[in-house]
């Protein structure tokens, strides 16, 4: 079930939803104070038979109380039935999400208001309002609080900080000469889908293997058209070349068969057969396709030795590990499909220090499958509250038979455990750089007399040749280091500052930047302290920055005074300019700050490694937008900027006429003569190239 299915199909006050046959049914008086009830839809969930009904709790009866008292004004009414709760606070922000076998009995327990945990006591005190989805049954439930969790991010639940599709190997299927290319998101081309694979990089690495073993394309269907001769990987025995009948369709047909089989786990076979193949042509002396078997049955080798442990018990499986230590949690999940292992990924999910790994564990794992495909086996390290209602649950969304099991022995058990250890071993490597992440910033907030240690850094730079292209970059980091997520680009778009011009570029930025942000999150001195006991206390992280690094010197730094004072939050925000020192040697940068003279740090200062470590992030990113602007600029074509030409006249246009410069030069009538280029059409692109004639 879509939580937005809930959120778009809410009813009116006072109507019922469901009939009294419906499972879900909510008993209420027929007067004013009847809680309003909603019909969620179902449509995104096949396994849910029935509609479930949510109720929201924000009547008369609720409104001027908090916590227990909201609480225990809603248990009278509740129904004994499984469903999906949401805890709201005042502003109407969610801050836990929760399932149950049955909804009175989980918020009775809520309403008694004694034997909870600070977690579950700060939870309760902050509660104004409740929302409740009566499911027909538990195994909606625990789906539907899954996919409100992803969606709703709540401050309370253990969230999925890192949820990344992951990227797969497709072997194309509509076309005579299949290609094979790395994939991610939806499956919506025909052909056949290899992974997940734990990686991008992974995938790659994969790809250009079975490009030296199987010789397949990697060109898109354009480029294999167009082409007169075979490509530089032809060359390089990296391709077959079927795009100039350097091999026949039938090898080639026979080669992407060899490479299904081999990444469907019929590697031995296949390896076995290109053996054969190399050992007779060796005894008929023809040396030359003797020696191309062998370098295919190198690069197959090359690509199960960096695979690692290849299971021969387990052909299809993800193995989950979880490891606590020092209040944060690392799960290592390992996947295994034709009985290859094809990469590991470490999460670092967020929840209470006070939970134990079996209910991070379990709550990730809901989360994780959302909107993943599950293998047939699914091996974990812990045992886990209600293992067997999730397999029940993923089966029902897979459509066949989901295994959910902790192994005590024999390879699955060396399985978990070797993912255990890396779990344990990428914690420990996080903790350390946090550990030294943290020290940086306290000697930071202590050289530069700031009132506290940062909790997040943002930096800004530029980037334009002669003006041209102009981009700003802000990057952000904090207490985990960069925060990649957060970085921002600004295309420059004032036509009022002169090109070249830094300081107005600067201006530009700083304005958009922090007009969005007060429009967004508020002056933090009009609330202060609030958004820093809630990131405490929630482990989030803040919206506003506790400092910028701007890169440049004292021009720079006033640009960015000036915005700041005009928006009201000079004293809110404290800001830095990082000049480069003399001959721009690294180690001689002059700082400027308001109220102190320009100073320099020692060389060797770890506080000045570290903010040239940030300087140079803020500068690749800012070049980095940069140049993918330009390149976007370079090889735009004059057709896009006529308005009416989508990408079917242009491509009818450049196949008929050949270039855009050809098009140009075209008259009216000869623009009319291509298909699905109307007379007015046609005018209108003669007009666009010719000024003098409108």
């Amino acid at each position: 079930m879509s939580a937005d299915d809930i959120e778009n199909r809410r009813r009116r006050p006072g109507e019922r939803g469901a009939a009294p046959d419906m499972a879900g049914y909510l008993p209420g008086d027929d007067n004013d104070d009847e809680p309003e009830v909603e019909e969620a839809s179902a449509e995104t969930t096949p396994e849910a038979k029935r509609a479930p009904i949510e109720w929201d709790s924000g009547g008369r009866e609720a409104q001027g109380k908090l916590g227990v008292e909201v609480i225990q004004a809603l248990v009278k009414r509740l129904p004994n039935a499984p469903g999906v709760y949401r805890m709201m606070n005042a502003a109407g922000d969610v801050l836990y999400v929760g399932k149950a076998r049955s909804l009175k009995k989980r918020v009775t327990n809520y309403a008694q208001g004694r034997g909870h945990s600070n977690r579950i006591t700060r939870m309760v005190r902050e509660t104004a309002a409740m929302e409740f989805v009566v499911t027909r049954t538990e195994t909606e439930a625990l789906l539907l609080e899954a996919n409100l969790i992803k969606r709703l991010r709540p401050r309370f639940n253990v969230l999925l900080r890192d949820d990344k599709s992951f990227p797969y190997i497709l072997l194309t299927g509509d076309h005579p000469a299949p290609g094979i290319f790395k994939h991610r998101g939806a499956r919506s081309r025909k052909g056949d889908y290899f992974g997940p694979f734990a990686s991008a990089g992974a995938v790659g690495r994969t790809i250009n293997s079975l490009q030296r073993a199987f010789l397949l394309r990697t060109c898109t269907d354009s480029v294999y058209e167009s082409r007169t001769r075979p490509c530089l990987l032809y060359q390089i025995k990296r391709c077959s070349g079927p795009c100039t009948g350097e091999v026949s369709p039938e090898d080639y047909a026979e080669l992407v068969a060899e490479a299904k089989a081999f990444l469907s786990g019929r590697s031995s076979k296949v390896k076995n057969e290109i053996a054969a193949a190399m050992q007779e042509a060796s005894e008929a002396l023809d040396f030359e396709r003797a020696a191309i078997y062998r370098d295919r049955l190198a690069a197959l080798s090359h690509v199960q030795a960096h695979q690692g442990i290849n299971p021969q018990t387990v052909e299809e499986a993800d193995v989950f590990a979880i490891h606590q230590e020092g209040g944060q949690n690392c799960i290592e999940v390992f996947f295994f499909r034709t009985r290859q292992n094809w990469g590991n990924r470490a999460y670092f999910p967020k929840a209470d220090p006070a939970l134990g790994p079996a209910e991070v564990l379990g709550s990730f794992l809901a989360q994780f499958y959302d909107d993943k495909p599950c293998p047939r086996q699914i091996l974990l390290s812990h045992q886990i509250e209600e293992q067997a209602l999730l397999a029940e649950a993923l089966s029902t969304r897979a459509g066949r038979k989901i295994s959910v099991s902790v192994p005590q022995r024999g390879e699955k058990k060396d399985l978990t455990d070797h993912a255990l250890q890396n779990a344990r071993e990428a914690l420990g490597r996080r903790l350390a750089e946090t550990s030294s992440q943290a020290r940086l910033l306290a000697g930071l907030a202590e050289t530069f007399g700031l009132p506290r240690t940062p909790r997040r850094i943002e930096v800004f730079d530029n980037s334009h040749i002669m003006g041209t292209n102009a981009v700003g970059a802000m990057i952000v980091a904090g207490p985990e280091g960069f925060v990649k997520n957060q970085y921002r680009k600004f295309n420059i778009r004032s036509t009022e500052i002169t090109p070249g011009d830094d300081f107005g570029m600067m201006r530009e930025v700083m304005q958009r930047r922090f007009s969005r942000l007060l429009k967004e999150h508020g002056n933090p001195a009009d609330r202060p302290g609030e958004e820093d006991t809630v990131a405490e206390e929630t482990d989030s992280f803040p919206a506003w920055p506790d400092l910028i690094l701007i890169d440049g010197g004292q021009g720079q730094m006033s640009a960015v005074r000036q915005i700041l004072a005009e928006l009201g939050i000079e004293n809110a925000v404290t800001a830095i300019g990082v000049a480069k020192g003399v001959d721009r040697d690294a180690g001689r940068e002059r700082f400027f700050m308001e109220g102190r003279q320009p100073f320099s740090l020692p060389m060797r200062d770890p506080v000045l490694y570290f903010i040239q470590r940030l300087r140079d992030e803020a500068h690749r990113f800012a070049i980095g937008s940069h140049r993918a602007r330009r390149k976007k600029e370079m090889v735009r074509n004059p057709l896009d900027e006529i308005d009416g030409i989508g990408p079917g006249r242009k491509r009818a246009l450049l196949h008929h006429f050949g270039t855009a410069k050809a098009v140009s030069r075209a008259g009216v009538e000869d623009l009319a003569a291509v298909a699905g280029i109307s007379e007015s059409m046609a005018q209108v692109i003669y007009n666009h190239f010719h000024e003098n004639s409108r």
